[in-house]
């Protein structure tokens, strides 16, 4: 089966990356890539696709992960809604701010509930 994923290009600190198709079963860093459908460089928000291609791509059942999939509703190739790409350890690190006591109102709470 086909994804369409990304593949770094770039020097050291100067991430860019080529938009493939690629065997699931394979590394996109392998010479195992099927077609080049386009580029995208994160720091000048530069992007270019061959729609063409991509949709191709879909039509033969090609998956696509999460992060080009986002990228390619911003651009409106594809219309559907954008998928949620937190990992694990922000969503847990998030929770645990969040879940933090604030001192007053969670003592009060217990507080009440011990009378």
């Amino acid at each position: 089966m086909l994804t369409i994923r990304l593949q770094r290009v770039g020097k050291k600190n100067s991430p860019s990356f080529r938009i493939v198709t690629v065997d699931s079963r394979r590394s996109s860093k392998s010479n195992a890539i099927k077609d080049v459908v386009g580029f995208y460089n994160p720091k000048s928000k530069e992007c270019r696709f061959d729609a063409q291609k991509i949709n191709k791509a879909l039509s033969v059942g090609a998956k696509t992960s999460e992060t080009v999939h986002n990228l390619l509703v911003r651009y409106k190739i594809i219309k559907e809604k954008k998928k949620n790409v937190l990992h694990l350890s922000r969503i847990a690190k998030k929770k645990k701010k969040e879940g933090a006591p604030s001192g007053g109102q969670e003592a009060e709470e217990q507080k009440e509930e011990q009378k």
